[in-house]
């Protein structure tokens, strides 16, 4: 394919960029041949324009498309090339949080910087036994596929961890030691995985430190040997380590620190232990101070010291020799801290002798204080003829300090690395091992020293081994696949390699340089120059002259010279050396003796053979064999050992890549990952394969992947490998971009994304015609549905036309006949209206005129009348005024003439005479008229009064006649103003009337207003009352509904709790059987080898630890199956429900004290009366006893007690109506208001409660009374009874007898001594008649307690008569409260009698209460003693039934010929004691399920039981026991040999069930004979209680049960990945294509078989006819069901979250319908109710999910609402993995796994991420009697059983 092919518009590239280094853009404009640069259209939208090369050509790269982003293995991509890998793993890193990928064989692992539980038992499980690349990439398919090519091929494995500082080596090859700590477990007890894993906190501790890369900084190399057996069991390691960084000791750079140990030991100095060391905190010290801060965040040095010295301790180091290391340590930081004072001019100097710190690294080592004070300041020259002592320069000292610190601290690591490999090596031969090198990556710094240079140079051969073996397994793979191989070149660094350590390399010329007596670093430097100058691996630098320049493989490195020599001489002084060796402490001298091995910290394991390797290559040979043991000589020797074992091996590479330098979580820095990818050699690996065929494909894949680009004709071929070729040849027209293989289809890189182009655009295209299809198809339907619509609208807008046409016509009709209708009547109601009207116009107008002519004819005689009057009255007047004008000329007249006589008088009266005359008398007169004056004024004033009353009277009358004439003249003005005036009048009459009656109306309205509203005050009151009254009762129901329910609901989740409970400890009881069952296995086997190893002559251990089935056997516990005594536990339920109930009720706690009070009242007084009743029943029992019919008066006393207890509560309640009576009747007397009647209908409601009561204590006396009745029938039958076992037991045995009872049986019992000769005749020696009298004692006795129980009887009985006392008391107190509340206000009384009301009902609920509980306990009680005497019952008469009724005929007629009924078969099988084994053999041992697959079900089980019941007849319990155990151990050993049988494992557990079962039913508990006959009741058990056997029995059935699982387990697991997830069950659904890890060795040879879901279905029948043929109960079948369902769905769930190949939408429908193919099994087989189906619910789950729609808000929802059982690390692992099989699919966003985890983050999930496929639920064996009775069982003759005899 041309460029112009691929550099299409919407194509995708990379470019370059500096920040991100590479950048995706899209092509915008078609690229042709000569075009000068490349239109391209950023992410951002920016156009850019990419320049080209024209002479070089060079295109950008391609980028992948989007199906391809995220894959398992980098070599996978279409496009191989930096760009792509980096992205990739980007987006695996970011968007998936999956820090592992592959790259052909190497696992690429990014420090994610965060724990992720990824690493627990569960992952190991999961991936152990997978092929690498089945699965998510993970560092433990790195350590299986190790381990399984170890085991498959036989040949050690090694396992390569490389990256920089701060990558995870150190972590990864942690978690692949744990791996295989896990898998390969050690055979033996000595538990050396444990400390293999024990030895890493030791290393980590002297051998790491904090750097500015990382803070656990692995300063050294080491390579660590696990060895296995012929068994792949761990048996022990080794370890080799690797430059130790010693410069470290002394010296740290900024922000770094010295190695853990020395701020272990600081921080832990304040032990008591430590005193000695002189020690105070890490900043007091110049050689842990150097860095600056001392700490690291987040690390706790004291805790990491206990983990260290607790590690010591389990390798098996030595309290006193781990105390010496720490003095050791100490004493290298008291070294550092020495004051060397200078002399002569720095010339010379010395060291004071009372330094403090020199003491203490004196006395630390013990060594002396003065020489080691001299020799540290001065050396020693030898020469041929003489030796001199020379002072040494401060800087000499300084530098000889600090060289002795680094010596002691290397010799000391190297001491401990030699313990450490002490204590893991063993004496066991090592057949093989995997080998783990965690070594330090490659490095480059601003200043690079002798360190850098010799982790490089040991990088560059680890690179080179690297190369050669991918460039083999490549051609490994094309020459199996046959496909023609050509060299492919790849970057070899052996040029790099010679120039360091060839002859005169670089080494070389270092150790030449250390040799001479004046070398310095500039020489040294120079010398390279002049002979490396021409290297086109060295370069100098232009600006220096001391360091020089190496190309490595990775990056181009300088070098300082600067330290080199000193580096690599490591120069000790042996005379401080010599010092050391003479310390008075054995382990410190140690230290510094000579070493008899070239290479440090290798020392091989004493009794370890030497494993024979030989590398791939010839070794290169050391120029100058007479090299002095420098660093670098030491350095590239154990280099070259290293190099021999790795090529040795076979090789696995874990390259570790650090995304970032501030060490935050997830994030990807692309320049480090960059410079760490072509560093480790990941870019090199994709190099390799992109220069040949990167992309590979198998037949079946790529014609399923790629049929659509098929022809048709070609898909109808059979022969899918021809089509691929013809399909190939068609596509791609250069032959060389792919090759055919035999299995495969290879392609060059690049030529799969073209196939996914070509068959994009084929979908593409199908998707346009489909569409268009559609949418024609969609619009001729759209059209046809409106023509079809048209024309029904037409059909129905013209019927509605003509409807509405004919309604109109139809209307218009009906309309002119309304018309004429209506006109008509319309006519005839106004001709009728005008006839009426002018009828009443005339009526009117005739009544008028006659009225007129009436009103003229009244009008004239009233006026006649009133001219009648009138002229009358004017007649008077004129009278009158004639009268009145003569009465004033009368009186006038007389006056004049009165006048003139006085005025002759009073001139006759002026003269004297006159005067005398007139004097005589005149006084008299005077006094005469005076009087006569007062009488006139008296008539006058009399007359005036009179007048004045008739001038009144006559006015009056005036204005009368006035106001008459007045309304005379008015009536003449007008009739109609008289009749208007005379209606106003009548109006204004009837409104004063109706006003009047309005008023009275309102006020009698008022009044019954009123009235009414006092009533309606009086009834709301009463109703108030009632409701108040009501509420109460509602209340009181409440409280007790809902203490009743709230104890209900206790007792019920203290049943669910108990069970729960129950189950964890069946759960925790069956593991404990399972361990004892593993154990007892191992037993076996080390017995067995124990017997094998007695055949062989030499001396061994006997084994310790045996044990026999007769002492487990012996032993009693508690059977599993009984739950045990529950009443303290109910009891609490209780206690707990009462106290809810009084949280709830307000007035509850203020009445306990009172009703605390009255119950101990009430108890002291019940004592009492029963203290009396006790000695009045004393003196009765003694008056009874001279009796003989004594059992007949207690029962008449009985009857006495009762009838007087009823007359008794007659009587109280004829006091209760007459008190009733006399209280209503003074209530009416006294005050007749509504609320003393409430009052009173408030004292009748307490009293009906009370009477209540009453009948209440009368039922419980009927109880009470019809108890004592049977109680003496149950006496009177018992006196019937002749013939009693005497092995018999009652259930009174056990009470109390009187001494006078048992003296009298005594006596008896010695008269029937005396009588035994009477009845000598029924048999020789009596024995008969001894046992009749006997019995008729024991009878008397059983009397004896029946009136002891009558007694107590009538104490119940007194009880209740107090307790009516106590009722009466409070009935007076009632009345005294009742009479109290009568003086009181209605209002008062009102709450008084709520109060009261509330109060008794609380105290009657309380007693109540107290009541239920108490006969809540006596019920179990009675009903746990029932149990127990029925079964003594039942004993007794399965006894009499062993006595024959013959017998008694015989002892009455002896005369009389029966019958033996022992001819008949009674289920019973006799056999001797000799024929036990043969009965076992036969039975057990050598017993075929098909030999009795014809008979009735676990029929051995039947055939044991009847052995087990006959030796129980005659009472054999040596024979029970022997059977028994006999049976138990030929079961086990019948498993044993048996063990991956699953049908010989299903029948005996459906057998040892079966006899369980049988022992159950037939042991005479009346619980487990609910369900006997009558006959099976004759089978039981007589003299043995087996309940221990049944316990064992039990243990054996769950056993064989766990035995079963495991190996129905074994037998699905291999199906279940293939059949679930991977079976193609809806044909052409799933087209994804495995572009995972390119399957290498194991992979291709383990690949395994493929099982589909029938297949698996099959074996599931097969399990589940096989339990059903062999009569297993149904409980168990589903339980087993159950157990396996749940493995299903945890080992496909496991798989589904570790593969990313089968989450997809296709997988999800696949993986839907297969799982409801499991569920349609399981309601064929009617195990529905089993619970299976419920465990696959997670897995069911995850199918939805893989199915549900993941793009909005509303979707997450869905999702978190849906998937309930699976946790929220599952769901969001789920959603990472998910992958789009096609490119028209969408990836789940980032985003929206965010908001998942955020609505999620509430649940409280467990931390594992996996299912516990190994979970096994606890099982319950239910009881499940059997139909069968056991005399018609038949034997077949093939048992052999003929020595068995029916009885």
């Amino acid at each position: 394919m041309s460029a112009a092919q691929l550099y299409t518009k919407y194509t995708r590239v990379w470019i370059p960029d500096p920040d991100e280094v590479w950048r995706s853009a899209e092509i915008v404009k078609d690229y042709k041949e000569g075009d000068k640069s490349l239109q391209l259209k950023l992410e951002d939208e920016t156009l850019y324009e990419y320049p080209i090369d024209l002479q070089g050509n060079e295109l950008p790269f391609l980028r992948n498309p989007d199906i391809l982003v995220g894959q398992n293995d980098l070599t996978a991509l279409s496009y191989l090339h930096e760009p792509a890998v980096l992205h990739n793993l980007k987006v695996r890193f970011l968007e998936s949080n999956h820090i592992y990928t592959y790259c052909g064989i190497v696992l690429v692992a990014i420090n994610p910087y965060e724990q992720l539980p990824i690493y627990g038992q569960d992952v190991i499980y999961a991936y152990s036994g997978q092929n690498m690349g089945d699965m998510d990439p993970h560092i433990f398919a790195v350590a299986e596929e190790a381990y399984k090519q170890m085991a498959r091929d036989e040949k050690n494995q090694s396992i390569i961890v490389s990256g920089e500082s701060g990558a995870g080596k150190t972590v990864s090859a942690k978690y692949a030691m744990r791996f295989f700590a896990t898998v390969g477990g050690s055979a033996s007890e000595t538990n050396i995985e444990a400390k293999v894993l024990a030895s890493s906190p030791i290393m980590e501790a002297i051998g790491n430190a904090k750097t500015t890369r990382n803070d656990n900084s692995s300063r050294f190399g080491k390579y660590i040997q696990i060895g296995f057996d012929k068994r792949y069991h761990i048996i022990g390691a080794n370890m080799r380590t690797y430059l130790l960084e010693k410069s470290r000791v002394v010296f740290q750079a900024e922000d770094e620190r010295n190695y853990h140990i020395f701020y272990q030991l600081c921080a832990s100095s304040s032990l008591p232990e430590f005193k000695d060391l002189g020690l105070t905190c890490a900043e007091d010290f110049f050689y842990t101070s150097q860095g600056g801060d001392t700490s690291i965040d987040g690390v706790d040095d004291a805790d990491d010291f206990e983990k260290t010295r607790h590690a010591f301790t389990l390798l098996g180091v030595k309290e006193s020799h781990q105390m010496t290391i720490f003095r050791i340590i100490a004493a290298i930081l008291h070294l550092g801290n020495l004051e060397i004072q200078g002399e002569r001019d720095g010339e010379a100097c010395s060291v004071s002798s009372e330094d403090e710190h020199l003491n203490n690294f004196c006395s630390l080592l013990g060594v002396e204080h003065s020489q080691m004070q001299h020799w540290l300041c001065h050396r020693k020259l030898v020469t041929t003829a003489e030796t001199y002592v020379k002072s040494m320069s401060l800087h000499q000292v300084v530098n000889a300090r600090n060289a002795l610190a680094k010596h002691i601290y290397a010799q000391l690591f190297n001491w401990i690395v030699q313990h450490i490999n002490k204590a893991l090596q063993t004496t066991v031969k090592q057949h093989s091992f995997i080998g783990v090198l965690d070594i330090y990556g490659f490095e480059t710094f601003e200043v690079n020293s002798f360190e850098q240079f010799c982790i490089n140079y040991a990088n560059e051969k680890l690179q080179q081994q690297f190369n050669s073996h991918v460039f083999k397994l490549e051609q490994e793979e094309y020459m199996k696949e046959g496909i023609p191989w050509t060299l492919i070149d790849f970057y070899d660094n052996q040029p790099c390699i010679d120039l360091i350590e060839a002859k005169l390399g670089i080494l070389d010329l270092l150790d030449e340089e250390c040799k001479v007596p004046k070398g310095t670093d500039q020489n040294w430097a120079q010398k390279l120059y002049d002979r490396h100058a021409a290297s086109q691996h060295f370069q100098k630098p232009r600006m220096s002259n001391t360091s020089f320049i190496i190309l490595h493989f990775a990056d181009k490195v300088e070098y300082q010279s600067e330290g080199f020599l000193e580096k690599n001489r490591d120069t000790v002084y042996e005379e401080q050396i010599s010092i050391l060796k003479a310390s008075k402490y054995q382990m410190v001298a140690d230290l510094f003796q000579e070493e008899t091995e070239a290479v440090p910290a290798t020392a091989v394991r004493k009794g370890t053979p030497r494993i024979s390797v030989r590398s791939a290559r010839p070794a290169f040979k050391a120029a100058n064999k007479e090299h002095r043991k420098t660093v670098g000589h030491q350095f590239r020797n154990s280099l070259h050992l290293l190099m021999e074992t790795l090529n040795a091996t076979t090789p696995h590479y874990v390259r570790c890549i650090k995304p970032n330098d501030e060490k935050l979580p997830f994030k990807f820095d692309p320049k480090r990952a960059v410079q760490q990818l072509r560093a480790c050699g990941v870019l090199e690996t994709i190099r390799i394969s992109a220069a040949g065929f990167p992309s590979r494909w198998s037949y079946p894949d790529f014609f399923n992947r790629y049929r659509v680009l098929m022809d048709k004709r070609d898909l109808c071929k059979n022969d899918k490998e021809q089509i691929c070729q013809t399909l190939l040849e068609d596509l791609i027209k250069d032959p060389d971009k792919f090759q055919f293989g035999r299995t495969k289809i290879f392609f060059r890189a690049g030529q799969v994304a073209y196939l996914e182009k070509l068959r994009a655009d084929k979908f593409r295209a199908a998707t346009i015609i489909i569409q268009k299809t559609v949418r024609g198809w969609l619009q001729r339907a759209k059209y046809q549905r409106l023509r079809r619509a048209t024309l029904t609208l037409q059909c129905y807008a013209r019927r509605h036309l003509a409807r509405r046409l004919f309604e109109h016509l139809r209307r218009t009709r009906a309309a002119i006949i309304l018309q004429k209708q209506y006109r008509m009547l319309r006519m005839r109601q106004a001709f009728l209206r005008v006839r009426n009207a002018t009828l009443t116009i005339q009526a009117f107008a005739r009544g008028m005129f006659v009225r007129r002519i009436y009103h003229q004819m009244l009008v004239e005689h009233k006026a006649t009348i009133l001219q009648k009057y009138a002229r009358g009255w004017l007649a008077r007047m004129q009278f009158r005024r004639a009268r009145a004008a003569a009465v004033v000329l009368q009186c006038h007249w007389r006056r004049l003439k009165a006048r003139r006589q006085l005025k002759a008088l009073r001139i006759e009266a002026r003269s004297a005479q006159h005067l005398k005359k007139l004097n005589i008398g005149m006084e008299n007169k005077v006094v005469q008229l005076q009087r006569k004056v007062d009488e006139q004024n008296k008539e006058n004033k009399l007359l005036n009064e009179q007048l004045s009353m008739l001038t009144s009277a006559h006015s009056s009358e005036v204005e009368k006649l006035k106001k008459e004439l007045q309304q005379y003249q008015q009536t003449q003005q007008g009739d109609g103003n008289q009749l208007l005036s005379l209606q106003e009048e009548m109006e204004q009459l009837r409104m004063e009337l109706e006003r009047a009656h309005g008023e009275r109306e309102v006020m009698e309205d008022s009044h019954g207003k009123e009235r009414d509203l006092l009533r309606k005050r009086i009834s709301d009151l009463e109703e108030e009352n009632t409701l108040l009254k009501q509420e109460k009762e509602e209340l009181n129901r409440r409280i007790l509904c809902q203490s009743e329910d709230e104890f209900a609901r206790n007792t019920a989740e203290e049943n669910i709790q108990m069970k729960k409970e129950l189950e964890e400890e069946r759960s925790r009881y069956q593991n404990l059987v399972k361990e004892y069952a593993s154990l007892e296995q191992r037993y076996d086997n080390l017995r067995d080898e124990m017997t094998i190893i007695k055949q062989t002559p030499g001396h061994r251990r006997n084994p310790s630890n045996q044990s026999s089935l007769e002492s487990d056997s012996n032993n009693p516990s508690i059977c599993m199956s009984e739950i045990g005594d529950t009443e303290d536990v109910i009891q609490q339920v209780e206690e707990i429900g009462m106290e809810k109930a009084a949280m709830d009720m307000t007035l509850f706690l203020k009445l306990q004290k009172r009703v605390r009070e009255l119950e101990l009242e009430r108890r002291k007084l019940q004592a009492q009366l029963e203290k009396k009743e006790q000695e009045i029943k004393k003196s009765q029992v003694i008056e009874t006893k001279t009796e003989v019919s004594s059992e007949h008066e207690d029962f008449a006393y009985n009857s006495l007690k009762r009838q007087e207890l009823e007359s008794e509560n007659k009587k109280l309640k004829n006091e209760l109506n007459e008190l009733r009576k006399a209280i209503a009747d003074y209530a009416t007397q006294n005050n007749s208001s509504n609320d003393v009647q409430d009052s009173y209908n408030l004292l009748l409601n307490q009293l009906k409660s009370a009477n209540e009561e009453l009948e209440v204590r009368k039922e419980e006396v009927l109880i009470l009374r019809s108890q004592i009745m049977k109680a003496a029938q149950q006496k009177e039958t018992g006196k019937d009874m002749e013939n009693i076992s005497p092995d018999a037991s009652w259930p009174n045995s056990d009470r109390h007898v009187d001494q006078e009872d048992a003296i009298e049986a005594y006596q008896g019992m010695c008269e029937t001594n005396r009588k035994t000769e009477d009845w000598g005749y029924l048999n020789e020696d009596g024995e008969l008649g001894l046992a009749y009298q006997g019995l008729k004692q024991v009878a008397r006795l059983l009397e004896a307690q029946l009136q002891d129980q009558r007694r107590e009887h009538e104490e119940e009985m007194e009880a209740l008569r107090n307790q009516v006392d106590l009722m009466q008391e409070e009935l007076e107190k009632q009345q005294q409260a009742f009479l109290q509340t009568l003086q009181l206000s209605p209002e008062v009384q009102v709450e008084l009698g709520l109060q009261q009301e509330i109060t008794r009902l609380t105290n009657e609920n309380l007693d109540l209460k107290e009541l239920l509980e108490k006969l809540e306990k006596n019920e179990k009680k009675l009903k746990k003693q029932l149990k127990i005497y029925m079964k003594k019952v039942q004993d007794f008469e399965a006894s009499q039934t062993m006595v024959p009724v013959e017998r008694r005929s015989h002892e009455r007629n002896m005369q009389v010929a029966v019958q033996r009924k022992e001819k008949d078969f009674q289920g019973m099988l006799e056999y001797y004691k000799e024929d036990e084994p043969l009965l076992i053999r036969n039975l057990i041992t050598d017993l075929k399920p098909q030999a009795v697959s014809a008979t009735v079900p676990c029929l051995p089980a039947y055939i044991l039981y009847m052995c087990i019941r006959h030796a129980d007849y005659i009472n054999d319990d040596q024979k029970v026991h022997s059977l028994l155990t006999s049976t138990i151990n030929g079961v086990k050993k019948v498993l044993k040999k048996h063990h991956n049988d699953f049908e010989m494992t299903s029948f005996w557990l459906a057998n040892t069930c079966r006899l369980l079962h049988c022992l159950k039913q037939y042991s005479g508990e009346e619980g487990l004979m609910t369900q006997n006959t009558a006959k099976q009741n004759e089978h039981c058990l007589k003299n043995f209680d087996l309940t221990e056997y049944r316990q064992v029995l039990g243990h054996l059935s769950i056993q064989i049960y766990q035995q079963l699982i495991n190996i129905a387990e074994g037998i699905l697991q291999p199906m279940i990945v293939s059949a679930v997830l991977e079976n193609e069950s809806i044909q052409g659904l799933s087209s994804v294509k495995p572009m995972g890890y390119r399957k290498y060795s194991s992979s291709a040879a383990g690949s395994g078989n493929s099982y589909s879901l029938d297949e698996m279905i099959r074996q599931l029948n097969t399990f589940h006819s096989i339990m059903c043929e062999q009569g297993l109960d149904p409980e168990i079948i589903q339980q087993v069901f159950k157990q396996l369902y749940y493995m299903i769905n945890a080992i496909a769930l496991n798989n589904l979250l570790l593969r990313k190949d089968v989450c997809s939408w296709s997988t999800g429908m696949q993986l839907r319908f297969n799982i409801s193919q499991l569920e349609e099994w399981l309601r064929g087989k009617n195990l529905q109710q089993s619970g299976a189906a419920q465990t696959l619910e997670p897995l069911i789950q995850a199918a939805q999910l893989l199915q549900l729609k993941k793009k909005t808000s509303e979707d997450a929802e869905a999702i978190c609402s849906l998937c309930t059982s699976l946790t929220t690390q599952q769901i969001v692992k789920i959603l990472n993995l998910y992958t789009p099989v096609n490119e028209f699919e969408e990836r789940v966003t980032v985003a929206f796994i965010r908001n998942i985890q955020k609505q999620l983050q509430e649940r409280n999930d467990p931390p594992h991420l996996l299912l516990d496929f190994k979970h096994m639920f606890p099982v319950l064996f239910p009881f499940n009697p059997s139909a069968i009775t056991m005399d018609s069982i038949h034997l077949p003759a093939s048992l052999n059983l003929d020595f068995l005899n029916k009885v």
